[in-house]
Protein backbone atom coordinates (compact mmCIF):
# COMPACT_ATOMS: atom_id res chain seq x y z
CA UNK A 1 0.00 0.00 0.00
CA UNK A 2 1.17 3.43 -0.85
CA UNK A 3 -0.85 5.47 1.72
CA UNK A 4 -0.51 4.86 5.42
CA UNK A 5 -3.72 4.42 7.49
CA UNK A 6 -2.97 7.48 9.69
CA UNK A 7 -2.61 9.78 6.69
CA UNK A 8 -5.83 8.49 5.13
CA UNK A 9 -7.80 9.11 8.36
CA UNK A 10 -6.61 12.74 8.60
CA UNK A 11 -7.71 13.49 5.06
CA UNK A 12 -11.16 12.02 5.68
CA UNK A 13 -11.79 14.10 8.80
CA UNK A 14 -10.98 17.38 7.00
CA UNK A 15 -13.59 16.57 4.41
CA UNK A 16 -16.21 15.86 7.09
CA UNK A 17 -15.99 19.35 8.66
CA UNK A 18 -16.52 21.11 5.34
CA UNK A 19 -19.40 18.81 4.44
CA UNK A 20 -20.92 19.39 7.88
CA UNK A 21 -20.74 23.17 7.34
CA UNK A 22 -22.29 22.79 3.93
CA UNK A 23 -25.15 20.74 5.38
CA UNK A 24 -25.83 23.44 8.03
CA UNK A 25 -25.72 26.28 5.49
CA UNK A 26 -29.33 25.81 4.25
CA UNK A 27 -30.64 25.95 7.85
CA UNK A 28 -28.74 29.17 8.45
CA UNK A 29 -30.12 30.67 5.24
CA UNK A 30 -33.67 29.68 6.22
CA UNK A 31 -33.23 31.35 9.62
CA UNK A 32 -31.96 34.57 8.00
CA UNK A 33 -34.86 34.62 5.55
CA UNK A 34 -37.37 33.96 8.36
CA UNK A 35 -35.87 36.79 10.39
CA UNK A 36 -36.25 39.37 7.62
CA UNK A 37 -39.66 38.18 6.38
CA UNK A 38 -41.43 37.37 9.67
CA UNK A 39 -39.64 38.32 12.89
CA UNK A 40 -38.39 41.80 12.02
CA UNK A 41 -41.72 43.12 10.61
CA UNK A 42 -43.55 41.66 13.62
CA UNK A 43 -41.20 43.43 16.05
CA UNK A 44 -41.71 46.67 14.13
CA UNK A 45 -45.50 46.27 14.31
CA UNK A 46 -45.39 45.63 18.07
CA UNK A 47 -43.26 48.73 18.58
CA UNK A 48 -45.68 50.89 16.52
CA UNK A 49 -48.67 49.55 18.50
CA UNK A 50 -46.95 50.33 21.82
CA UNK A 51 -46.28 53.88 20.62
CA UNK A 52 -49.88 54.27 19.44
CA UNK A 53 -51.29 53.07 22.77
CA UNK A 54 -48.90 55.26 24.75
CA UNK A 55 -50.01 58.42 22.90
CA UNK A 56 -53.79 58.04 23.42
CA UNK A 57 -55.17 61.28 24.88
CA UNK A 58 -58.55 62.52 26.09
CA UNK A 59 -60.76 63.44 23.14
CA UNK A 60 -59.28 60.91 20.70
CA UNK A 61 -61.61 58.56 18.88
CA UNK A 62 -60.44 54.96 19.34
CA UNK A 63 -61.28 51.56 17.90
CA UNK A 64 -61.02 48.53 20.20
CA UNK A 65 -60.16 44.97 19.26
CA UNK A 66 -63.83 44.07 19.88
CA UNK A 67 -64.95 46.57 17.25
CA UNK A 68 -66.25 49.31 19.56
CA UNK A 69 -65.68 52.87 18.44
CA UNK A 70 -65.76 55.63 21.01
CA UNK A 71 -64.31 58.88 22.25
CA UNK A 72 -61.83 58.83 25.16
CA UNK A 73 -63.27 60.70 28.15
CA UNK A 74 -60.72 59.86 30.83
CA UNK A 75 -57.26 58.31 30.99
CA UNK A 76 -57.41 56.29 34.22
CA UNK A 77 -53.79 55.13 34.47
CA UNK A 78 -51.01 53.61 32.39
CA UNK A 79 -52.99 50.41 31.82
CA UNK A 80 -56.60 51.52 31.30
CA UNK A 81 -58.77 54.33 30.04
CA UNK A 82 -62.44 55.21 29.86
CA UNK A 83 -64.26 56.01 26.64
CA UNK A 84 -67.78 56.91 25.65
CA UNK A 85 -69.55 54.63 23.20
CA UNK A 86 -72.87 56.54 23.13
CA UNK A 87 -74.37 59.43 25.07
CA UNK A 88 -74.00 58.53 28.74
CA UNK A 89 -72.54 55.06 28.04
CA UNK A 90 -68.96 54.86 29.26
CA UNK A 91 -66.73 51.81 29.09
CA UNK A 92 -63.41 51.14 30.83
CA UNK A 93 -60.91 49.43 28.55
CA UNK A 94 -57.34 48.15 28.81
CA UNK A 95 -54.98 50.19 26.67
CA UNK A 96 -53.50 47.10 25.02
CA UNK A 97 -56.90 46.25 23.51
CA UNK A 98 -56.91 49.40 21.36
CA UNK A 99 -56.32 48.62 17.70
CA UNK A 100 -56.56 52.07 16.19
CA UNK A 101 -56.72 55.77 16.98
CA UNK A 102 -58.53 58.17 14.70
CA UNK A 103 -57.93 61.88 14.56
CA UNK A 104 -60.51 64.11 16.20
CA UNK A 105 -62.02 65.37 12.95
CA UNK A 106 -61.96 62.15 10.92
CA UNK A 107 -65.39 60.61 11.63
CA UNK A 108 -68.43 62.24 10.01
CA UNK A 109 -70.73 64.13 12.32
CA UNK A 110 -74.51 63.61 12.22
CA UNK A 111 -74.99 66.94 10.45
CA UNK A 112 -72.53 65.94 7.71
CA UNK A 113 -74.21 62.54 7.31
CA UNK A 114 -77.61 64.22 6.86
CA UNK A 115 -76.14 66.61 4.28
CA UNK A 116 -74.57 63.67 2.42
CA UNK A 117 -77.91 61.88 2.33
CA UNK A 118 -79.67 65.07 1.32
CA UNK A 119 -77.21 65.77 -1.50
CA UNK A 120 -78.74 62.95 -3.55
CA UNK A 121 -82.06 64.77 -3.78
CA UNK A 122 -80.68 68.07 -5.13
CA UNK A 123 -78.57 66.15 -7.66
CA UNK A 124 -81.66 64.44 -9.01
CA UNK A 125 -83.54 67.72 -9.15
CA UNK A 126 -80.52 69.31 -10.85
CA UNK A 127 -80.63 66.57 -13.49
CA UNK A 128 -84.34 67.21 -13.94
CA UNK A 129 -83.66 70.94 -14.27
CA UNK A 130 -80.99 70.27 -16.89
CA UNK A 131 -83.37 68.08 -18.86
CA UNK A 132 -86.05 70.77 -18.60
CA UNK A 133 -83.58 73.45 -19.80
CA UNK A 134 -82.62 71.27 -22.79
CA UNK A 135 -86.29 70.77 -23.65
CA UNK A 136 -86.95 74.53 -23.40
CA UNK A 137 -83.95 75.31 -25.61
CA UNK A 138 -85.29 72.88 -28.25
CA UNK A 139 -88.67 74.63 -28.09
CA UNK A 140 -87.02 78.03 -28.44
CA UNK A 141 -85.00 76.87 -31.44
CA UNK A 142 -88.12 75.37 -33.04
CA UNK A 143 -90.05 78.66 -32.73
CA UNK A 144 -87.26 80.70 -34.38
Amino acid sequence: MLITPAFAQAAGSAGDTSSMLMSLLPFALIFVIMYFLILRPQQKKVKEHAELVKNVRRGDTIITSGGLVGKVTKVVDDDSLEFEVADGVRVRQMRQMITGVRAKGEPLKEKDVKEAKGSKQPKETQDAKDAKDVAESKDDSATK
